[in-house]
């Protein structure tokens, strides 16, 4: 069966789901897994640059066997010796490269690399002369999805490049990946040529997304992405300017070679279905609908937006219940039932000055406010409840995305189904560092990763609460979409108790149209959530 014929049979057995449970389309209250399409992968053409890389350095050409052995499976790593040997050569320096399942573009010269070793060069050569100046890898993170990586640019380094006002290092980040999110995105998909990449690079786009410089690309059937936060404002020394970012991610671009990844069975594409939640009523737990914010707290008169896609099986990042999401900007506007925190309350696209695609006018908060209800009354002194120690967990089996002294701490899913990031804010970065969240740490689902805290620039900066945030891999790139159905399937989970959602209805894409009065969170008051 094709794939096409195998998508169809999905998506019409998604639909006899819908039946069983009385209709064409779930109720209100009924939420869906994402639809995600698996790129098929072009491993030939990908051997066939490899070959016109290394043929480039004629003295370690021999090295590598490009035949293909027709004895054994398409699929064993013996069919491609070629790739297996440039595995062995780049491990070192990628740990676990070959478990990408696409090929690994890198800004690394390979042949340069070995011929310099037959050359006598020490093997503790510095990699920085044959990565065109970028450092070693800060966090390189492969596996059934694909892969990422991190790189960074120090200043002042790269003779050719010009003099720039930003003083620290340039991070450039780059992502295959062999599975896309398809999620309604009306920004999705723009963007404008550059002309000096056009030939190496004929689909590239570049444009400025949600804080960041992207650079999208289709190479061997694998979109990829490179990106650089930035802002698009006159270049300063603490804040990099997107147009000083450019020619630190053209010179990224310039220099990718294959670096490696291996073969693996072709994926089929992943159909949206209902999403799996407790079928017993929770007695206490309700909710109001995806894209109901508060009255008057969207963007210029914007509505929020009724997001129904639990977009992972994940577990509630705050460790014991109760919990609330509730906005921390707007909470006085929304009094809560403090014993337990209900109702809940989206606040994904509140006024903020953070791009946010998915959101009215493209700007909002980008994830959810979460905080731990008090200790009840009743508590005593003996009972482990201490307000400012409410732990958090890891949501999922993940590898941690964060530097030294970053406010966020980003855990990865990197798996044959899903490629999605989970972002903490507000947590110490000091505490951070102590208990090593750093980049590469691989953690459990449930593992502690800290406590709910305050910390934004510094101790006691905002509330003591829980930002939470969801980006999931497109054709853009890195894309934040609403966790607010996320976290409440996550919390059913917890409590084993199904919510009740409550207040209006909202029908079809758009949510309930609320205004924004002239004095609501001007840019200099708004709570920040970026790493900028």
């Amino acid at each position: 069966m094709g794939r096409k014929a195998v998508g169809f049979v999905a998506r019409l057995l998604a639909s006899l789901s819908l039946l069983e449970i009385g209709g064409l389309a779930a109720s209100a209250d009924e939420f869906r897994t994402p639809s995600i399409s698996a790129v098929r992968v072009d491993w030939r053409a990908a051997i066939d640059q490899l070959r016109t890389e290394i043929n480039a350095h004629p003295a370690i050409a021999s090295d590598f066997v490009f035949a293909t052995r027709r004895a054994v499976s398409r699929y064993d790593r013996r069919s491609l010796p070629a790739l297996v040997r440039l595995n062995a050569v780049t491990s070192p320096f990628f740990h676990g490269i070959s478990r990408s399942s696409v090929p690994v573009l890198l800004p690394l010269d390979v042949g340069a690399i070995l011929e310099a070793l037959r050359a006598g060069a020490p093997a503790s050569l510095s990699l920085a002369h044959y990565q065109s100046d970028f450092r070693p890898v800060d966090l390189f993170d492969a596996g059934p999805a694909g892969y990422d990586a991190v790189f960074s640019l120090e200043p002042g380094a790269g003779d050719d490049l010009p003099q720039r006002v930003f003083a620290k290092p340039v991070e450039v980040q780059i992502t295959g990946s062999i599975l896309v999110y398809d999620i309604a995105d009306p920004a999705g998909g723009k963007g404008e040529p550059v002309k000096s990449l056009a030939a190496q690079y004929p689909d590239l786009r570049r444009f400025i997304r949600e804080g960041y410089v992207r650079y999208a690309f289709t190479r061997f059937g694998v979109p990829y992405v490179v990106s650089i936060q930035c802002l698009d404002s006159v270049p300063k020394a603490r804040r990099l300017a997107c147009r000083e970012a450019y020619p630190v991610a053209e010179r990224f671009l310039k220099a990718l070679h294959v670096a490696g990844g291996q073969r693996t069975r072709p994926r089929f594409d992943i159909a949206s279905e209902l999403a799996e939640r407790p079928l017993e009523r929770s007695p206490d737990f309700t909710y109001r609908p995806p894209g109901d914010i508060i009255a008057n707290s969207g963007y210029r008169k914007q509505s929020g937006r009724a997001d129904f896609m639990v977009y992972s099986q994940v577990r509630f990042p705050v460790e014991k219940a109760p919990a609330t999401v509730r906005s921390q900007s707007f909470g006085k506007r929304d009094k809560a039932d403090l014993p337990t925190g209900y109702p809940w309350r989206d606040n994904f696209c509140e006024s903020r000055s953070f791009n946010v695609g998915q959101c009215g006018g493209e700007f909002g908060h980008q994830g959810e406010d979460i905080r731990a209800v008090p200790c009840p009354p009743d508590h005593e002194a003996g009972e482990n409840c201490d307000p400012k120690r409410q732990g958090l967990v890891a949501v999922r089996d993940a590898t941690v995305i964060r530097a030294p002294k970053q406010q966020g701490l980003t855990l990865q899913v990197n798996s044959r189904t899903e490629h999605i990031r989970f972002r903490y804010m507000h947590m110490n970065p000091s505490a951070m560092d102590d208990a090593n969240l750093l980049n590469g740490r691989i953690l459990s689902e449930g593992e502690n990763v800290g406590v709910i805290s305050n910390y934004l620039d510094h101790p006691n900066g905002t509330s003591r609460h829980l930002h939470f945030d969801v980006q999931v891999f497109t054709r853009d790139g890195w894309i934040w979409v609403s966790p607010y159905a996320t976290l409440i399937s996550a919390y059913e989970r917890l409590i084993r108790g199904r919510g009740r959602e409550i207040g209006p209805e909202i029908a079809g894409p758009s949510a309930v149209a609320h205004t924004l009065p002239d004095d609501v969170l001007k840019p200099d008051q708004q709570e920040g959530e970026s790493e900028n």
